[in-house]
């Protein structure tokens, strides 16, 4: 197991360095073989020549690639300066870049926004699990039933819908029809059930989509399970079905689920755009949304690489989770 660990730590480090490279590439270098000025990207079209000089200055654009990508990683573990145009910006470690066009550090603004949408992320994936994996394996196990179609239908309507018409549509239902929700946000320091009531529809309208994907895969995958031979030698034996379904079924059927689920937690930490823009909710993808209106890229760089961290952590952790569950897995 410790070697198993081993291996996967030292993946993910390799993983890390590489998405930091690939991340720079998309920003400064792609645009610099498209002749694009990124000076002029980072401070607005309408900065004056001094200015967008100074963050040339300042973001070292002149130097060689070399000594780009080392200042660019550096900063990220050690902090950065940026000096030119006759001033000095120490941007502090972890510097996720600096936003010459509000003046500020990257880094504030995503921990600010970060959990928002942790919390939406983690709520909606704790709903979707329950809901979606407990209605996939009621259909498998009462295939045909009218349960079993009722469950499917309604997993389809949740694939189908768009994530904005349904948060529109419970906006409507259940805080200006029946008045159960007042639809704000409200922080965590202003009380618990404020923010609890300000993340209920957040939540079950995300998960509804999320749900009905993991109902129909693990419908599938327990349906191909039970017909198994060691699904069959463990009735034969006696064992109850709960037990059979439980210890033997489920454990293959998590597998699948699991790295379902490593890819779309990862995804949503990086920004669920469309729901917080429906429930106003001031997390990254709100974050970005704006970033990409106001055209702030180091904004957009931030998210970005937080986005690809988050995966990476993600699936990371479901790596772990696998050795856990099937044992084999320690041996690869």
């Amino acid at each position: 197991m410790l070697a198993y660990l081993i291996r996967r730590f030292f993946a993910a480090a390799v993983m890390l360095v590489v998405i930091v490279m690939v991340v720079f590439g998309i920003f400064f270098l792609i645009p610099k073989w498209a002749g694009v000025d990124i000076a002029l990207s980072f401070v607005g079209k309408q900065a004056d020549p001094a200015a967008v000089e100074g963050v040339r200055e300042k973001l070292g654009l002149g130097d060689p690639i070399y000594a780009q990508v080392w200042e660019f990683f550096k900063g990220i573990f050690a902090g950065r300066t940026y000096t030119g145009g006759g001033d000095t910006i120490h941007c502090a470690a972890p510097c996720f870049g600096y936003s010459f066009r509000s003046e500020q550090a990257v880094w504030p603004v995503l921990t600010d926004r970060f959990p928002v949408t942790l919390a939406l992320a983690l709520g909606a994936a704790v709903l979707w699990l329950i809901m979606g994996v407990s209605a996939g394996v009621l259909s498998a196990l009462k295939r045909g039933s009218l349960w079993d179609r009722g469950a499917m239908v309604v997993a389809l309507s949740g694939v189908s819908l768009p994530i904005y018409f349904t948060g529109m549509l419970a906006l409507s239902i259940f805080v200006y029809g029946l008045d159960l929700f007042d639809g704000q946000f409200h922080p965590l320091e202003e009380g618990f059930s404020g923010w609890f009531g300000g993340m209920i529809l957040p939540w079950v309208t995300l998960a509804f989509l999320y749900a009905a994907m993991y109902a129909r895969i693990t419908r599938a995958t327990m349906l191909e399970i039970l017909g198994e031979d060691y699904i069959r030698t463990a009735r034969a034996k006696g064992l109850k079905e709960t037990t059979v379904i439980g210890k033997h079924a489920m454990r293959s059927t998590m597998t699948p689920l699991l790295t379902m689920l490593g890819m779309d937690l990862g995804a949503l930490i990086g920004g669920a755009i469309l729901t917080e823009t429906a429930f106003s909710l001031p997390g990254l993808g709100q974050a970005v949304l704006n970033a990409i209106k106001n055209q702030d890229l180091p904004i957009i760089l931030g998210v970005t690489l937080v986005t690809s961290v988050a995966v990476l952590v993600a699936n990371l952790v479901v790596d772990i989770l696998y050795a856990v569950i099937d044992p084999r897995v320690r041996l690869t």
